[in-house]
C-alpha cells in the first residue's frame, strides 16, 4: 500500500509555470507507475501524464504536449509535473495516482490503486 501527497498548486498568470510533487509513503514506490489527473469544476476527471515505475517512459495527454513533463526521483520517493506555458484552461484540481500495472502508461483513471488528496492549481487570463 502507498499513501500519496500533492503538494506544489496554487495560483499562477496565464504562460507562468509551477512544479507539483507528490510525496508518496512506504519503501514500495518504485513498484508502482504513476499518474497525474486533473478536474476542472463541473467537468470529469481527465488523464494529464504517466510514468512507469524506473521512468524510462512517460505519456502526456495532446492537451498538454510540449508543456508540461512527468518525472520522478525512485530514491526521494518523489512524483513530479513540471507545467509551463500555463492557460486558464489549466485550472484544475490536480491529482497524483499509483498504479500496480508498473510498465503501462495507464490513461484511464480505474487502472490506478492509490490516489493522493489533489492540490489546486489556478491560472489566471
Amino acid at each position: 500500500q502507498v499513501q500519496l501527497a500533492e503538494s506544489g498548486g496554487g495560483l499562477v498568470q496565464a504562460g507562468g509555470s509551477l512544479r507539483l510533487s507528490c510525496a508518496a509513503s512506504g519503501r514500495t514506490f518504485r513498484s508502482y507507475a504513476m499518474g497525474w489527473f486533473r478536474q476542472a469544476p463541473g467537468k470529469e476527471r481527465e488523464f494529464v501524464a504517466a510514468i512507469n515505475w524506473i521512468g524510462g517512459s512517460t505519456y502526456n495527454a495532446d492537451p498538454v504536449k510540449g508543456r508540461f513533463t512527468i518525472s520522478r526521483d525512485n530514491a526521494k520517493n518523489t512524483l513530479y509535473l513540471q507545467m509551463n506555458s500555463l492557460k486558464p484552461e489549466d485550472t484544475a484540481v490536480y491529482y497524483c495516482a499509483a498504479s500496480s500495472r508498473t510498465a503501462e502508461l495507464a490513461t484511464m483513471d480505474d487502472a490506478y490503486d492509490y490516489w493522493g488528496q489533489g492540490t489546486q492549481v489556478t491560472v489566471s487570463s
